[in-house]
């Protein structure tokens, strides 16, 4: 891995956890709030692409396991990596890498309509598919409800799609994705 990515990752890793200041939205009938750190999420697998996308990811579940208090409402440490968040937050890194490879795929043909496809399907479909069943089983609730709870997510979760899609667009030419392609 290049100096470079590295600092790539760490950044983003930093961006993420800097999302987790703003406050978290506690919905009543799920124990998982509504969060800006999706969006850090979306933007890292858009931005970085697969590999560096997914490990800014991983270190930043890993500083949040040392107990930083990097997550939404100012957690840290072990507990919300086994609570009702931890499909959530162990499924970032796998929709990091698969929103990088995706956009590493269609990067020479970039439009925002597609960007704003590939982060709700691997941002929002993928996390909450991988999420919810996690949360329903360790709050010993059925597979279904959560699901359907996690729906509730899905508004503000393609507002955050297509701000990382405008994002995206506007720092295209800086990507680590645009040097690859280029070189």
């Amino acid at each position: 891995m290049k100096t470079k990515e590295m600092v790539f990752a760490a950044l983003f890793a930093a961006l993420i956890g800097v999302l987790g200041m703003i406050p978290p939205i506690p919905l009543g009938f799920i124990p998982v709030p509504v969060t800006a750190q999706t969006l850090g999420v979306m933007l890292a697998g858009s931005f970085l692409g697969k590999k560096t996308g997914a490990i800014s990811l991983i270190l930043f579940i890993v500083l949040v396991a040392l107990g930083l208090p990097l997550l939404s409402g100012g957690r840290g440490g072990l507990a919300p990596l086994v609570g009702p968040s931890a499909g959530y937050i162990f499924s970032w890194p796998i929709a990091a890498f698969c929103i990088g490879l995706a956009m590493e795929k269609v990067w020479p043909t970039l439009k925002i309509w597609k960007v704003i496809m590939i982060n709700f399907i691997f941002g929002v479909v993928l996390v909450s598919l991988i999420g919810a069943p996690v949360m329903a089983i360790i709050t010993n609730t059925s597979v279904w409800a959560g699901l359907v709870g996690a729906t509730a997510f899905l508004p503000g979760d393609l507002i955050k799609a297509i701000i990382v899609a405008i994002i995206v667009m506007q720092i295209k030419a800086v990507s680590p994705i645009e040097q690859k392609i280029n070189n």
